[in-house]
């Protein structure tokens, strides 16, 4: 995902993105400007931690809750129940370091993540936002069945004896290393211009 270019002043934020549940935790550390707004954060999440972008999601700050526009249309059109994500910036979410926020991805799976503000910078001049700078392990596949899924899954793969490892080998598509991280990968895949791929950043 490409993003304008920043003024050597405008504020990045350098964030810690975890996946909940994960043991050892799953998670990307990311340098983003600061207004970005959520649906533009949402991109990126999605290209960092690996994820296919196939479902809904929403993030939750507090009581308030952000995401896709939803149709003016049925019985609760007047009431808001959820916030744009196109018009509210990470700024005015995360205002100080150490502010939190959740963001879930597929609301069947419940791909929890916990996003931290760990530091406010000034962008460094040649270097083109967002960008993924450190992370551990590979994304879970798509539809395995959330964090209790992904570890019967796990189980499965490691154990040619297991009833499940040959349909569970054959769903996966071959071979799947949930050790595998690359932050070049992921940054040739935020790079500007580059059309986000449907392959995960594993």
């Amino acid at each position: 995902m490409a993003t304008k270019d920043i003024e050597p002043t405008q504020d990045i934020y350098q964030l810690k993105v975890t996946l909940l549940g994960t043991n050892p935790p799953i998670w990307r550390r990311l340098l983003v400007p600061a207004d970005l707004t959520l649906a533009q954060l949402h991109n990126v999440l999605q290209t960092a931690m690996g994820w296919d972008d196939g479902h809904m999601h929403e993030f939750r700050s507090g009581q308030r809750r952000f995401g896709p526009p939803e149709p003016a249309a049925g019985p609760f059109a007047n009431i808001p129940r959820v916030e744009s994500e196109r018009t509210v910036r990470l700024s005015a979410v995360l205002q100080r370091v150490g502010s939190k926020m959740t963001y879930t991805y597929d609301l069947g799976d419940n791909w929890e993540h916990v996003i931290v503000l760990e530091k406010q910078l000034l962008a460094e001049p040649q270097t083109t936002y967002p960008v993924c700078t450190d992370g551990q392990l590979a994304c879970p596949p798509e539809d395995c069945g959330g964090i209790p899924g992904y570890y019967d899954l796990l189980d499965a793969l490691a154990d040619p004896s297991h009833p499940q490892h040959k349909e569970l080998c054959d769903w996966i598509g071959g071979e799947f290393n949930p050790e595998s991280f690359s932050v070049e990968k992921i940054n040739r895949l935020l790079s500007p211009g580059r059309r986000r791929s449907k392959t995960s950043a594993r």
